[in-house]
């Protein structure tokens, strides 16, 4: 589903500056057909050009944004990944039923807590990213839970991490200590696009890159490719889930097809 309110407010612009130009006093005869028909020709092509697929993913491109910053898809570079991830996560590729039903039974009580933090609300995704919303995911290193939390970590953000208790699995608690670990990496880096690179690769490993290269544009930066595609990906879910049928999402060929696997 395209960005209706963007779209509409262009046209609608568009349509009252063409009213306007044409309204005003014109000093050619009032009954002019040629005049008339090259009117008709001018309004109709600029709408065409206006509502025209590639304008159309244009206006929509240039309007996807992260923590309310948005994507410099001027660049050839950043546009062919936002391209390739949007791809890839789309229902038509994933068939991604299961990840639509957890956004909505899960993403609203992540998204509450990230804001009494003062986090931007696009950080919800991280554990969709992360983890699929799975709290028993666990990596290779060790990380776990929703928002895949290594030990040291979690125990450093109040979470209990042993034998027999991990509360990286908690969902709300494991949130609240998301959100401060989110909350100590922006008084670090002071944007939220790197804060978003650095939870995936770390404070320390990230400044590293940063000075080594003398840049702190993430989209500029040199990075491993797993944290050079990280806000593409969160990215990518956001639109994904956001803008369903735009996508590919059908509920009811999704019903169809889990009830005809028997699933």
């Amino acid at each position: 589903m395209i960005k209706k309110r963007v779209l509409c407010s262009s046209i609608i612009l568009t349509v009252m500056l063409l009213s306007k130009l044409y309204s005003n006093p014109q000093p050619e005869a009032i009954n002019d057909p040629l005049r008339d028909a090259l009117k008709a020709s001018m309004e109709k092509k600029m709408i065409e050009d206006l509502t025209s697929p590639e304008k159309l993913k244009e206006v929509y491109m240039n309007s996807i944004s992260f923590a309310d910053e948005a994507l410099p898809v001027e660049k050839p570079s950043v546009k062919g990944k936002l391209e390739k991830y949007l791809a890839r996560f789309s229902f038509k590729k994933q068939q991604s039923y299961g990840l639509h039903q957890k956004a909505d039974q899960h993403l609203p009580q992540i998204a509450k807590i990230l804001k009494s933090y003062g986090i931007p609300e696009d950080f919800k995704y991280i554990p969709l990213v992360e983890s699929g919303m799975d709290p028993g995911v666990k990596s290779v290193k060790g990380a776990g839970g929703y928002w895949q939390f290594m030990p040291q970590t979690a125990r450093l953000y109040g979470l209990k991490v042993s034998g027999n208790v991990d509360e990286r699995r908690n969902l709300t608690k494991s949130t609240h200590a998301a959100a401060k670990y989110l909350k100590s990496l922006y008084s670090e880096f002071g944007d939220w696009t790197l804060v978003a690179a650095a939870y995936n690769v770390g404070g320390g490993s990230l400044k590293s890159s940063m000075r080594r290269q003398g840049i702190d544009n993430y989209y500029e930066l040199k990075l491993n490719s797993e944290t050079g595609s990280y806000v593409y990906k969160l990215v990518s879910i956001k639109e994904v889930i956001e803008n369903p049928n735009y996508y590919g999402y059908n509920r009811y060929a999704s019903i169809d097809d889990r009830i005809s696997s028997g699933s």
